[in-house]
C-alpha cells in the first residue's frame, strides 16, 4: 500500500484528489495538508510513501517545503501537481528534489501512474515539462539571473520604485540600483520595462 499525503491549499481540490484516490486499491490518502508548513509537520507523525504538492500556497510555498522535507531522514518522495507551467516553476521544484512534476489537468490514470512510479523512485514529467526542460537544456547557459534580481523585478514589476524595492527587500537603493543592471545586462535589455517584459517570457517572475 503506497502511502500519500495530499498537500494543497484549495479545499475543494484536496477532496476530489482524495475521492478519486481512495478508488485506487493499492494507495491509501493518510493526510491532508493546505500549505508546505502544514505537511512539515504532519510528514514525521504520517509517514507518507509520496507527497502530492501543490506550487503556490500561503505560508510556505511547495518549492521550499519540498526541499526541506527532502533534507529529512526517510524523506517521502515528493510529486508536484500543479496548474504552473512556467520554466521558474519547474527549475525551482526540480532543484529542490521533487521526484516529478505533473499539471492538474492529467487524467486520473496517469496521476496514478505517476504516483506509483514516484513511489519507486522514478522520474516523472508531464510532456510538456520535459519539453521545457529539454528546450533550456540546449539553450547555451549564459549569466544566470540571481534569486535576488529575481526578486528586485518582480517589485519592480508591481510598480515600486527603487526606494520602494530597497525598503521592500531591507537593502539601499543603490543596491537596488546595481541589481537592476546587473539583471539588465543578463536579460540583453535596457531599461525596466524591458527587463519586466523579459523576465516574465523566461518564466522568471509571474504577472498575473
Amino acid at each position: 500500500m503506497i502511502r500519500l499525503l495530499v498537500v494543497d491549499d484549495h479545499p475543494v481540490v484536496r477532496a476530489g484528489m482524495v475521492a478519486v484516490l481512495g478508488e485506487e486499491p493499492d494507495l491509501e490518502v493518510v493526510g491532508e495538508a493546505g500549505n508546505g508548513a502544514e505537511a512539515l509537520a504532519l510528514v514525521p507523525r504520517l509517514t507518507p510513501d509520496v507527497v502530492l504538492m501543490d506550487l503556490r500556497m500561503p505560508v510556505m510555498d511547495g518549492a521550499e517545503a519540498t526541499a526541506r522535507l527532502r533534507s529529512m531522514a526517510g524523506a517521502p518522495h515528493v510529486l508536484v501537481l500543479t496548474t504552473y507551467d512556467t520554466d521558474a516553476d519547474i527549475v525551482r521544484a526540480v532543484e529542490a528534489g521533487a521526484r516529478g512534476y505533473l499539471l492538474k489537468d492529467a487524467p486520473t490514470s496517469v496521476l496514478t501512474d505517476a504516483i506509483r512510479r514516484a513511489a519507486r523512485g522514478e522520474t516523472v514529467l508531464a510532456p510538456p515539462v520535459a519539453a521545457r526542460l529539454a528546450d533550456r537544456l540546449r539553450t547555451p547557459a549564459g549569466p544566470e539571473v540571481t534569486g535576488r534580481e529575481v526578486e528586485v523585478l518582480a517589485l519592480v514589476a508591481r510598480g515600486l520604485s527603487n526606494a520602494e524595492v530597497g525598503r521592500e527587500l531591507f537593502i539601499g537603493e543603490a543596491t537596488v540600483k546595481t541589481h537592476l543592471l546587473r539583471a539588465f545586462a543578463k536579460l540583453g535589455v535596457q531599461d525596466r520595462t524591458a527587463a519586466v517584459a523579459e523576465a516574465h517570457r523566461r518564466g522568471l517572475i509571474d504577472l498575473g
